[in-house]
């Protein structure tokens, strides 16, 4: 009998890359003469947002478009992102979360299964908490629902993990 082959779909942020493309962008926003003393500020709070705050929306348009060129640079998905409304803060300032999205949502994960069952391949899917297994006898077939699974757009940055050959 054939053994099973498998691997896991995934959706993580490396919080130790965020952590450095935010180091980066303080120092370029610190540096940059037009955003010199715009009390603009980029923090990581508890490895699940990160919280921009700067004197105004045209300036803090500026910092995010810096953070964004520092995250795709450090191989962060900007899929990845999600970002909340603009709110004022003191002294006519404003600040502006960014939560990071980890592990695949539940209606993600069953677009990821219908998928892989719309595409008539001899593939199982299930899910497994926020992530989603493939199972097949095939590696070729795995193979395949790689690249479909890469070309649809489920709102997130899927990782292919856990390769396992029985």
């Amino acid at each position: 009998m054939a053994a099973d082959n498998s691997f896991d779909v995934v959706s993580k942020v490396e919080i130790q890359e965020v952590k450095n493309a935010i180091d980066q962008a303080s120092k370029e926003v610190n540096a940059r003469f037009d955003l010199k003393n715009s009390k603009s500020k980029i923090e990581l709070e508890k490895e699940e947002a990160i919280q921009l705050a700067s004197q105004d929306e045209y300036t803090l348009g500026a910092v995010i478009e810096i953070l964004s060129q520092k995250l795709v640079k450090r191989g962060i998905s900007l899929k990845n992102l999600e970002y909340e409304k603009i709110e004022p803060a003191s002294n006519s300032s404003v600040r502006q979360k960014i939560k990071l999205k980890q592990g695949i949502a539940s209606d993600a994960a069953k677009k990821i299964v219908a998928v892989v069952k719309d595409s008539k391949l001899k593939a199982n899917a299930s899910i497994q908490g926020e992530t989603v297994r493939i199972v097949s006898k095939d590696r070729d077939v795995l193979q395949q629902v790689m690249g479909k699974l890469r070309s649809g757009d489920f709102g997130i940055e899927l990782q292919f993990t856990n390769f396992r050959s029985n």
